[in-house]
């Protein structure tokens, strides 16, 4: 039984249709990306799985459980996590009260495991939200989702936008949550830093499915994938 189950997903925004069938599969302690250019249906996706858009057909389920629907603050106590595009921290509040808003009594992460995974969230953490650079913004922002304590990570634009040393610190700590066993999908434009770590892929272009496959097959399509990717 996979962790994530996507079958036959259809959603849009009004008249205007966005997926059209889209089938994703997660394992658990599976790494996965969510590819494609932009206008392709990755958010939408995110979004319907996180019970932000309501699908208009199809089915998504969750460690066995039909989510489809379901409100988004269900879907997150189901143990899903997500760093959102563009982060979304609260602005107004310091780093460890952005970090306490979402702590939940259950699990291995706590504020003091986030602190250790992230020791410059300490050092910063009566700062405001809106007082840390971009970097720091994206490491609270996973910080949050991890205080959660899901057993499902989901970031849109992992590191959009971030400085090259800052990049690679947050593909590091990615790596090593993976290796705890946190299953992750991941949306982000640096497939070669992804393939890293991570163990599946799927192409979306249209909002549909052009191709899926493991990191191996990604290497040997290639020209494929990057057809698809800069269209």
């Amino acid at each position: 039984m996979s962790l994530l189950e996507l079958k036959g997903l259809e959603a849009g925004y009004g008249y205007s249709q966005i997926l059209f069938g889209v089938d994703l599969k997660l394992e658990r302690g599976e790494a996965a990306t969510l590819m494609g250019r932009n206008g392709m249906g990755k958010t939408t996706t995110v979004r319907s799985i996180m019970g932000l858009l309501k699908p208009q057909a199809g089915e998504i389920r969750f460690d066995g459980h039909p989510i489809t629907g379901l409100a988004a603050y269900k879907v997150g106590r189901a143990g899903v996590g997500l760093v959102p595009e563009g982060r979304r921290i609260f602005p107004t509040l310091t780093v460890e009260e952005n970090l306490r808003a979402f702590a939940r009594s259950r699990g291995n992460w706590t504020l003091r495991k986030v602190y250790d995974f992230f020791p410059r969230l300490e050092e910063r953490k009566v700062n405001l939200g809106s007082q840390l650079s971009g970097g720091e913004q994206q490491m609270l922002a996973i910080g949050r989702a991890l205080m959660t304590n899901p057993s499902l990570l989901i970031l849109d634009e992992a590191t959009e936008g971030l400085a090259p040393l800052i990049r690679k610190e947050i593909w590091e700590k990615l790596a090593a949550l993976k290796a705890e066993g946190l299953a992750i999908l991941l949306i982000d434009k640096d497939i070669a830093a992804m393939s890293k770590f991570v163990d599946h892929h799927t192409l979306l272009n249209k909002g549909e499915v052009v191709w899926s496959g493991t990191t191996e097959a990604l290497t040997n399509d290639m020209e494929v994938v990057n057809s698809y990717m800069h269209l």
